[in-house]
Order: structure tokens, then sequence, then C-alpha cells
């Protein structure tokens, strides 16, 4: 490895820990550069703004997020079991350490800057990858009965992130407000009660 990769790294790494222990507006160039072991100029050949900096880091923290493979439908295997196996891989992501400690780092800079909000909500992670493909095809096969299928797509996710995700990511319960096994379960019933054929 170059040196000069070397050295963005150690600025990227350095950012990470400061942007997640202090936050962007609070951690400071010359921090920055301590931190680093590097001069406030190598850290400017390297990213022209704090601004190009953050959104480098958050690309550096995206690569260590454990993604599964995407689900695809299958008309050979039950659509609840399908479902379950989704909601299952999602749930995994968002107790996941690495994906919460990007939303923490990010959640203050989305409040103070509304176009990064916007980038951040197109940036599509997890099972919103793949999953309005994925009942697009179970409609087409007549397993599911879907107007809607982005909305419908929507609602999966956030029925498992307003019972797993938001409680872990503001600490306010350590079991995520109940049983996982229990959450996904009950989110793939009220679904299916609502889109089965």
């Amino acid at each position: 490895m170059k040196q000069s990769e070397r050295k963005r790294i150690q600025i990227l790494n350095a950012a990470e820990l400061l942007f997640s222990r202090d936050g962007v507006q609070n951690t400071s160039m010359d921090l920055l550069a301590q931190q680093a072991e590097v001069s406030k100029r190598t850290i400017y050949n390297h990213f022209a703004t704090k601004e190009e900096l953050f959104f480098c880091v958050l690309e550096h923290m995206m690569a260590h997020v454990n993604q599964d493979e995407e689900y695809k439908f299958s008309a050979d295997v039950s659509i609840d079991e399908q479902l379950i196996a989704i909601a299952y891989s999602e749930a995994r992501l968002q107790t996941s350490t690495s994906l919460l400690k990007i939303t923490r780092v990010t959640l203050t800079e989305m409040m103070n800057n509304p176009e990064f909000s916007q980038l951040v909500a197109s940036n599509k992670v997890g099972c919103m990858r793949y999953l309005e493909t994925f009942l697009t095809d179970a409609v087409s096969a007549g397993v599911l009965k879907i107007e809607n299928p982005h909305f419908a797509a929507q609602q999966f996710i956030y029925q498992l992130k307003s019972f797993i995700f938001y409680p872990k990511l503001y600490n306010l319960t350590n079991a995520a407000n109940g049983d996982i096994d229990f959450i996904v379960n009950e989110t793939v019933a009220m679904f299916l009660a609502r889109y089965n054929a």
C-alpha cells in the first residue's frame, strides 16, 4: 500500500472515531490532524472540504456494514417463509453495531442539512434494495395483492424499524422492545393480513 493511501485511511479512521464521539460540527480539523497523526495540509490534500471528508467517511463506514444477499421471489417457497427470511435479514442489519454507528453520526447532519437528508434517504440499504421488486414479482405470480409495492415495502421495513432499530438507536431498551422472533412473526402476519391474495 502506498504511503498516500495509508495516510488517507488514517484520516478516515480518525474522522470516523471523532465524528462518532463528538459529532461532525464539534470536530475541528486541528483535532482531526492530531488524531490522524498527519498535518492539516495532508488532510486537505486528500479532502478539499470537511463535507467531502464526511461523505467519504460514510462510504468508508458503509463498506463495513454486512448486508445479506438480495432475496428474489420464488414461486416454489411459501410467501410467509420468504417474508420471514427477509425480516430476519433486516433485523440483523438493524441491530448491527456498524449501521447504528453510521446512523448516530448522520443524525445531526441530517437535521442541519436538508440536502444531505435527501441524499441519505435515497441511499437504499438492507432489504429496501430489493423488497419492492420482490413484492412486484409476488403480485405478478398472484401470491400477493398490492397496488403500491413501494409503499408496501416501506410499511414492512418501518414496522420492523419501529420495534427493533429505533429502540436500539436511542438506547430505549436492551431487548429491542421485545423478542425479535415475536416482532418478525407479527410483522409478517400483519403484512399478509393486509396483502395476501
